[in-house]
């Protein structure tokens, strides 16, 4: 008896050894499904920001497209961020537009004013602890960032690409748009400082015109009228320089060899290799960089070390590499 006794102890025994090895098992797999359901939990409750894009009304193809893009960068952000796009056609609209975003709760906005006046309110915005990002316009604003292209040296870029197309002597026909204020002049400062160093003796002349294809066209077709023989053609804007190009097929004119333009514009690019006789070019300060905008907006609110001014250096685009910038759904 004491035997079979001391045998049921010890299987007993055995039994409570499997049960407690294998509760040991079940409550480690819970251990773990429960910190994968609050991993879960965390990413569901992940801080999302809300940002706010200001943008002018539309009055030229570049303008449009820097809202687009701005929208196109925080989609793709997806969950990250929420997002309102507000556009405005003077000062006084743009300022109510950023009091609704600051109501809003808005964490940082990214802003292109294109009118004086914005200063005060943008100040207000900042010290109210909103991040703003200016795209483009620099304004006297204590703690604002930002994001532009290398305006004088798109005039650079444009004096070394006619330097090297057309060699050092030449007739250059410069279009400025005094109505841009900096922007024409950064870019012909640029122009006509390189080509005064790297090709003193080309002779440049230079008339007005704006910002549009219907006043390249006017103003050059007037232009072929009075001067016979052109070499190249600098022109600071891509929608200038469709109109200029639309003047000399017009005019039937064979001796210009270069047209160069700014921007980034689509139609432009598309022109590039159908026009084998003459280079066109374009020094980029595309609309794309409002991208960059939205993204120092986002590092600056998740802490990271930000410059409070970022230049996008310029890029050349002609027939050969236009295919690289070309994007269907552009409006510009």
């Amino acid at each position: 008896m004491k035997k079979k006794s001391f045998g049921f102890l010890m299987i007993a025994v055995l039994m409570l050894l499997l049960a407690a090895c294998g509760g040991g098992n079940d409550s480690g797999k819970a251990s773990e499904e429960n910190n994968a359901d609050s991993g879960n939990g965390s990413e569901d409750t992940e801080e999302q920001y809300k940002i706010g894009i200001l943008a002018p009304e539309v009055t030229h193809g570049w303008v449009a497209a820097v809202a687009y893009h701005a929208e196109e960068r925080v989609k793709e952000l997806g969950d990250q961020v929420d997002y309102q796009i507000q556009t405005s056609s003077n000062a006084e609209q743009m300022t109510s537009q950023l009091d609704d975003l600051m109501t809003w709760g808005a964490d940082a906005i990214v802003a292109f004013p294109q009118w004086e006046g914005m200063e005060v309110p943008i100040q207000n915005a900042i010290d109210s602890g909103i991040t703003v990002v200016n795209f483009d316009i620099a304004i006297d604003v204590e703690g604002v960032y930002r994001v532009a292209g290398d305006n004088e040296d798109m005039g650079v870029q444009g004096a070394n690409y006619i330097v090297d197309k057309i060699g050092e002597e030449g007739n250059v026909v410069v279009l400025e748009v005094p109505s841009s204020g900096s922007v024409s002049e950064l870019r012909t400062k640029g122009f006509e400082e390189t080509m005064a160093e790297i090709a003193p003796d080309m002779n440049l002349m230079t008339y007005a015109t704006e910002f549009t294809r219907e006043d390249g066209l006017a103003d050059f077709a007037d232009i072929l009228t009075s001067v016979e023989d052109i070499d190249a053609v600098y022109s600071i804007d891509d929608e200038t320089s469709v109109g200029v190009l639309q003047a000399i097929q017009e005019a039937g004119r064979t001796d210009i060899q270069v047209v160069t333009g700014g921007g980034g514009m689509q139609e432009y690019f598309e022109m590039m290799p159908e026009n084998e006789d003459i280079w066109i070019q374009s020094a980029l300060y595309s609309p794309v960089m409002v991208k960059d905008a939205v993204d120092i907006a986002i590092d600056v609110l998740n802490g990271e070390d930000v410059e409070e001014e970022t230049i996008i250096p310029t890029t050349v685009v002609d027939r050969d590499n236009y295919e690289e910038f070309l994007d269907e759904n552009s409006p510009y």
